[in-house]
């Protein structure tokens, strides 16, 4: 199945205003998130391991104690591209 295209500036820039708790720009879109523990912190990896599994694109995931740096791109677009920005979507619902 073929994967989505890298989005143009203009279409990131609108679809970022659906996700308030990630920054970035068309190289990879970002959201830190602080846990009340080390392991809710990875509970939470292991959740989000869940979603990025069934969906086959996976998020660089940065764990620091109990706060979690995540990195979205879409490698294959050569930056981020609808998959992204659904994975993010998915992971909002998952965290505080």
């Amino acid at each position: 199945m073929p994967r989505p295209p890298r989005l143009s500036p203009d279409e990131l820039s609108a679809a970022m205003h659906g996700l308030p708790l990630w920054s970035g720009d068309g190289d990879g879109i970002r959201r830190t998130v602080e846990l009340p523990s080390f392991r809710d912190a990875v509970a939470a990896i292991g959740a989000i391991a869940d979603v990025a599994e069934e969906m086959d694109h996976h998020p660089d995931v940065d764990l620091r104690y109990r706060t979690l740096h995540l990195t979205l791109v879409s490698h294959s677009a050569g930056g981020v591209s609808e998959l992204d920005l659904e994975l993010a979507r998915r992971i909002d619902a998952l965290l505080p």
